[in-house]
């Protein structure tokens, strides 16, 4: 069974009881944020080891947008690169050395991206 992300009782505390059928609670903090078009998106692409058993992942940073974007950008990027991976909190992880494939695959899909580090 799926849970509906307003369905956590403990985040609303200090809510008043509505019988109205067209009520629908939204916690302050859960502001969906707007996806900015890939023009106007300025992402960095990484090599990253730091805490990951010596194993490299391609970090991609700086999306702006909702998760489910970000989520679909990152299977996107993982089937791309025939490998897994994950998107969370802003950040796409794939594993392995990737970066020049999807820097090529990024800029080809019209997003601002640069290689940094590594």
């Amino acid at each position: 069974m799926a849970k509906n992300k307003g369905s956590d009782w403990k985040s609303r505390e200090g809510v008043v009881y509505s019988t109205s059928d067209a009520f629908e609670f939204k916690n302050s903090g859960e502001e969906e944020m707007e996806t900015l078009p890939p023009a106007h998106q300025k992402l960095k692409v990484t090599l990253d080891k730091k805490s990951r058993g010596g194993k490299q992942v391609t970090l991609i940073e700086g999306f702006i947008g909702s998760d489910e974007d970000l989520k679909a950008l990152g299977k996107i990027l993982k089937n791309k690169c025939g490998v897994g991976g994950s998107a969370k909190d802003g950040e796409i992880l794939i594993q392995g050395d990737h970066r020049d494939k999807i820097i090529g695959f990024l800029t080809q899909e019209g997003y601002k991206a640069k290689k940094s580090g590594g």
